[in-house]
């Protein structure tokens, strides 16, 4: 049960609307299902003889505002206050009993008619529709004074969440005024006319969110608005420091001709250039330094980036995992993260990346403020993938973009639990939606890598997989199925395993450190987590058929142009790492 709050200034002009056809046709049967005693005159069905619909509409908006005539000009200048309330598409229809019951506890709950207060202000709730209903009232109580009404928008939603439970409905969960403001009726109309997928509002928040990742100073954000294809209009200070700005859609006018502007503040609370502003002052994004010869494949550099951040993204994780309230500004770095790999991703995920950082973009906003947090590595992580550019979606490529996915998946799920733990369901909710995107983004991304990885799993000699089944049986817990209930398939790993001992690592060391650096209980499938996390340690190709300098275990000996070409131009071998001590725990990553 959703209530939206409006104020007004024309009771009688609202009343027609109400009473109308709607803008399109939409309104069906209009009538009064309440009021403030019971005997409001009904438009819509008036019984007395002859009744003119005019006349009457006109004898109940007389009679709404009788107490604002009365107080003369000392009545608000808005002195109408508007609550549509509108069930959930799946609820039950309520009926006129029930709508009334609504619109009683509404009005109590406000504080505009308290049950029981003669001197309430007069109030109508109309029914044109199943599903809801709009509350009409007038702002002056009966002895003439106004009523208190802090924070009508709080009350009003929390006394639908009673509600909810009492009536059977479904239940929504609370918000902390923290959301973005959500289309009006008329911009979704207006996009439907105009053929758009979504409301301009909408198209400019996720333009803005994308152009702020890893941005480095205010200049290159509005350069990247403007690269976006963005009308960009900055209001600067005398002193020619900007102080706001405005975006808007090319070909999106009013009736007028004129653009249609949104403030960044309007489109989202944190996209005020105030607090953009404070954002970059918070984490300055560095440019990452490329890494240095150490005898793998001449990676791309989105692969490069992706691995990068696959290291900083587990970091974010552990910090979440902590519960400390400072840590709120890794979830913003998290959505910038998500920002920056949305708007570079290959076709195959791209749908789903952006869907993950769309809902992500809720739970980077709650009351929990950080003071002066350092995000750099985070922001610097999105700056690198943004500046590399977009992801072919093949061979390291493709590797990387499932190593990186299969991380955030676990960071979205650690920001659902350091929600929860604080009571914000919605932040909560959003942060799950992003993992299940992720998952489904994942599996696009990791079944190239993970298929040719199974495969060389079972070409492996049998003695071998042998000795290494028995490693992950001694080290790994026992883990039969994945979450879904279906069997585990431990091939993946079995190869990833022959491949970090022919790196020269000590298989068992290496993977004890993997399982360390964090929990997997919440991995849909801790095998593909083990397999992307061992493969980034022991610096192993992420895509399994591009090793460096010899065959990997159970490959095929032919091998494409383009992978003799990356071994002829691979930088020289770099000495081996060293092999991690047995006895000793690897730090938390």
């Amino acid at each position: 049960m959703v209530p939206k709050i409006r104020r007004g200034s024309r009771t009688h002009g609202l009343l027609v609307y109400l009473y109308g056809p709607g803008k399109r046709d939409e309104h069906t049967d209009a009538h009064l299902v309440g009021s403030w005693d019971g005997f409001a005159p009904d438009p819509g069905r008036d019984t007395s003889p002859d009744p003119d619909p005019k006349v009457t509409l006109a004898r109940l908006a007389a009679a709404l505002d009788l107490r604002v005539k009365q107080v003369g000009t000392k009545a608000p200048a808005q002195h109408v206050w508007h609550c549509s309330v509108r069930t959930d598409p799946g609820d039950r229809n309520l009926t006129d009993a029930e709508w009334n019951t609504v619109a009683r506890r509404l009005v109590h709950a406000v504080n505009l008619a308290p049950e029981g207060d003669p001197d309430g202000c007069r109030w109508v709730a109309v029914r044109h529709a199943d599903d809801h209903i709009h509350i009409l009232a007038t702002m002056v109580r009966g002895d003439l004074r106004r009523p208190r009404m802090n924070y009508d928008f709080k009350m009003a939603q929390a006394e639908c969440r009673r509600l909810e439970k009492e009536m059977g409905l479904r239940q929504l969960r609370p918000g902390d005024g923290t959301g973005a403001k959500s289309p009006t009726s008329a911009e979704r109309f207006k996009a439907e006319r105009t053929g758009r997928p979504e409301a301009p509002r909408e198209t400019l928040r996720e333009a803005v969110r994308q152009a702020v990742a890893g941005a480095a100073t205010e200049e290159e954000f509005f350069t990247r608005l403007r690269e976006a294809g963005l009308r960009v209009k900055i209001r600067n200070a005398p002193s020619g420091d900007a102080l706001g700005y405005n975006v808007a859609l090319p070909g999106d006018r009013n009736r007028h001709g004129e653009p249609v502007w949104y403030p960044g503040s309007k489109l989202a609370p944190d996209l005020s250039l105030p607090k953009i502003s404070l954002r970059l002052a918070d984490g300055t994004a560095e440019q990452a330094a490329p890494p240095a010869a150490d005898g793998r494949a001449d990676w791309s550099s989105p692969a490069r980036e992706r691995r990068s951040a696959t290291g900083i993204a587990e970091r974010a994780a552990d910090l979440l995992d902590d519960g400390a309230d400072n840590t709120a500004a890794q979830l913003v770095g998290v959505g910038e993260l998500l920002d920056a790999v949305a708007q570079t991703s290959p076709a195959v995920t791209r749908a789903e990346l952006a869907a993950a950082a769309r809902a992500f973009e809720r739970a980077t906003r709650s009351h929990v403020r950080a003071e002066r947090a350092d995000t750099r590595a985070l922001r610097s992580a999105a700056r690198g993938i943004v500046q590399a550019g977009g992801a072919l979606g093949r061979g390291e490529d493709g590797g990387t973009t499932a190593m990186l996915l299969s991380t955030l998946v676990l960071v979205t799920l650690a920001a659902a639990h350091w929600h929860s733990a604080r009571g914000h369901a919605q932040q909560a909710h959003a942060s799950r939606q992003a993992a299940a995107h992720l998952r489904t983004a994942y599996h696009q991304a990791a079944a190239t890598p993970m298929r040719v990885l199974h495969d060389q799993g079972r070409a492996l000699p049998e003695a071998q997989r042998r000795t290494h089944e028995a490693t992950l049986r001694a080290v790994l817990p026992k883990r039969d199925a994945r979450a879904d209930g279906t069997p585990t398939r431990t091939d993946a790993l079995v190869a990833t395993l022959a491949q970090v001992e022919q790196k020269g690592h000590d298989s068992e060391v290496l993977l004890r450190q993997a399982i360390d650096m964090r929990e997997l209980d919440t991995a849909e499938d801790a095998t593909d987590v083990l397999v992307w996390r061992l493969r980034r340690l022991a610096q192993l190709p992420a895509h399994p058929g591009e090793a460096p300098g010899r065959p990997q275990v159970g490959t095929h000996p032919a091998r494409t142009l383009a992978s003799r070409t990356s071994e002829r131009n691979a930088p020289a071998a770099a000495p081996r790492p060293a092999v991690p001590d047995p006895h000793s725990r690897a730090p938390r990553r």
